[in-house]
């Protein structure tokens, strides 16, 4: 449930692929914004996108192993750098002790790059997980194979997981959710509209292909395929559309283990809950009633041998990448270039390190931090959360909409929102998980089996507050609402984005109007509905809701004007809440920014540029991106973030502050009728 601001597409991830790039080692380490990707031939009022950002455009390519190219591949491989020497240090350290992180992190990476083994086993590491499948002979025994598979990272039929109960945010609870795809959503198979059909018709042709790799014959890998698409069509039609998931009453529902098995009866739930080790289990949350209702009907009639085929497509798919190059390429062909556009695999050693990132990000980032994140930087970047939160107060108190007891209440949450900076304070203890120079796949089987187990152990205990769900190189930011905590790991806290010796102007352009952006969505829409505990309570009157409302509306509607590729508009509905937090996020850190610079000598010129004039081109900078269409038709029906450029010019133009900045007036493109302004924050 957790709200994040720059989300990479779902299948890059699956994929495992670097985001990185090039690192300008030539640019000035506190530099906010280039001037050199300025086109001030551009009126800011007009198009402030491409005044900002417009040369840089012109003269830059996505390389063809990327799906987007911007800022943030740019900061991701200054990371990458650091990372990389590293990673390949701990691996060529003979003496490191058996057991430490360092020979965890350095055995890990060295499996991973060993492309003679990988090469030569071939899928000899997965045959006793098929030999398992196929001696699947009745319906217990297929409900049990489903929570084996899922303790190793397959996602087959459904999603599990185990974290903060929503109304009793203190305890950690079992929680199921839909799931059980291939494509990056459900809109994927129900679509009918000929572009969305030739691409069921590659995916059918993809699995094909991937079940052949495996040894079926050309029939049988077809009619394999086509079963595979059968039942993910069925789960998709259950499955609730990702706009209405954003509601977190709507995806809340308490139950015993007995009502479980009466709702979605069909499905051998006892067996189950016996493969993960919960047979003690008493309730447990489940997100989405119909789409159990379904999988139980499924599970009771559809033959058991399509199911065992199901189940053998999910393991192919979510190991591919671990494989060998036939397997590797394939998954590529289709998950990188047909569905985001990306023409070539990135570099072995950036996907291996994402891949220890995802299995041992703590042990990775704690050495990160020693070589990266200084103190000084974690203490700056504590100050201006304070400075930002000081400026949201201040907001909330003078909001015209919201009634004083809402206000009373939501004063409370902010205060007792937490902060975590950089990295956590307590790291995650690695000591039970085995990693050596063995088969990657097996290294990475044993990860995702150590982290299932640890989430599997949080069930009916206390939740740890200490906790993070980023790893520390991650380039990303988040709000967890049931933690009531915004989260900075130290990956997003470098330039452009955020340096501590930067003119404040920029900084809080730029990280400022991101960590503005968390806070707001603890009291947006979705936010309102926890408390100052990340309980699942109502905090606003009747009142409080439709006048909240009234004003979101006007927001809708400019960003459902708003068309990237012809015939595809922004998803007004599904983006609607974080363009209210970029909105409220820009308008909080420029206050914040004001808030910055009592006491302190009056701000003058750099570049010719006014300390407002560099606050909002900082801001355009976090959005300096470059997206291939592919890529950008998936985001489009499954990011609930509306395209980088409308996140520069739609909040902006709706800002007196931008207008006042640039001396625009009523009437140009960037300047909004007063009219047609939202004003939520």
């Amino acid at each position: 449930m957790a709200h994040v601001t720059r989300r990479p597409s779902p299948f890059l991830l699956a994929l495992g692929l670097s985001l990185g790039m090039l690192f300008l080692a030539d640019r000035p380490p506190c530099e906010g914004f280039d001037p050199e990707n300025m086109d001030a031939s551009v009126n800011p009022c007009a198009d402030f996108f491409e005044y900002a950002a417009g040369a840089w455009e012109r003269r830059t390519s996505i390389p063809p192993s990327y799906s987007q190219y911007g800022v943030d591949q740019e900061v991701e491989q200054r990371t990458f750098t650091i990372v990389k020497d590293i990673l390949e240090d701990a691996a060529t350290d003979t003496l490191a002790p058996k057991g430490s992180e360092r020979q965890k992190v350095g055995d890990f990476f060295a499996s991973g790059m060993d492309v003679a083994r990988i090469e030569a086993e071939g899928v000899r590491p997965l045959e006793s997980f098929f030999a398992r499948i196929a001696a699947v002979r009745d319906r217990k025994a297929l409900a049990d194979e489903i929570a084996r598979l899922q303790e190793i990272g397959v996602g087959a039929a459904f999603q599990f997981e185990v974290g903060p109960d929503d109304t009793n945010s203190a305890l950690n609870i079992p929680q199921l959710s839909q799931g059980g795809l291939s494509l990056p959503d459900r809109d994927y198979y129900l679509t009918q509209d000929a572009s969305s059909k030739r691409l069921r018709a590659q995916y059918v042709e993809h699995v094909t292909r991937m079940f052949r790799l495996l040894g079926d014959g050309a029939a049988t890998a077809g009619r394999n395929a086509r079963t595979v698409l059968r039942i993910e069509t069925r789960l998709a039609r259950a499955s609730m559309p990702l706009e209405e998931t954003q509601d977190p009453i709507a995806t809340y529902h308490k139950v015993s283990r007995k009502s479980l098995g009466t709702r979605a009866s069909g499905f051998e739930w006892d067996a189950y809950f016996r493969g993960l080790g919960l047979d003690n289990l008493e309730t447990l949350i489940i997100r989405q009633p119909k789409f159990f209702r379904e999988l139980g009907l499924m599970a009771a009639g559809v033959p058991l041998s399509d199911w065992k085929t199901y189940l053998r497509w999910h393991l192919l798919r979510a190991t591919a990448r671990y494989l060998n190059s036939p397997f590797e390429r394939e998954a590529f062909a289709f998950n990188g270039t047909i569905l985001q556009g990306t023409q070539e695999l990135p570099l072995r050693w950036k996907r291996v390190l994402g891949e220890t990132d995802g299995v041992l990000g703590e042990a990775l980032g704690k050495l990160y931090v020693e070589r990266a994140f200084s103190p000084q930087a974690k203490q700056k970047a504590l100050e201006m959360a304070g400075n930002l939160k000081a400026a949201l107060r201040g907001r909330i108190q003078a909001l015209d909409w919201m009634s004083e007891s809402a206000k009373t209440q939501a004063l409370a949450k902010l205060d007792a929102m937490r902060v975590k900076i950089g990295y956590p304070d307590v790291w995650r203890d690695y000591s039970t998980l085995e990693i050596g120079r063995i088969s990657y796949l097996r290294n990475v089987i044993a990860g995702r089996t150590f982290e299932f187990r640890r989430n599997l152990a949080k069930t009916d205990k206390p939740v740890d507050r200490a906790e993070w769900s980023m790893t520390p190189i991650t380039n990303n930011a988040y709000y967890e609402p049931t933690l009531n905590e915004i989260n900075f790991p130290a990956g997003i806290l470098q330039p452009p984005y955020f340096d501590p010796e930067a003119d404040d102007a920029v900084n809080y352009g730029n990280i400022g109007a991101t960590i503005g952006h968390e806070m707001t969505h603890g009291f947006d829409d979705g936010g309102r509905k926890y408390d100052a505990r990340g309980n699942l309570r109502n905090w606003w009157t009747p009142e409080d809701e439709k006048a909240f409302r009234e004003r979101t509306v006007l927001l809708a509607r400019q960003f459902d004007a708003y068309e990237p590729i012809p015939g595809r508009r922004v998803n007004d509905t599904l983006t609607l809440d974080e363009n209210i937090a970029d909105l409220g996020g820009l308008k909080i850190a420029y206050d914040a920014f004001k808030l910055s610079q009592q006491d302190k000598p009056l701000p003058g010129l750099l570049d010719g540029l006014a300390p407002a004039q560099r606050f909002f081109l900082s801001y355009a900078e976090t959005w300096r991106i470059k997206v291939r269409d592919e890529a950008l038709r998936a985001r489009l029906m499954t990011d609930e973030h509306a395209p980088a450029r409308y996140r520069v010019l739609g909040p902006l133009a709706n800002m007196p502050e931008f207008s006042e900045a640039f001396g625009c007036e009523e009437g140009d493109a960037m300047v909004r009728a007063p009219r047609d302004r939202p004003r939520i924050w």
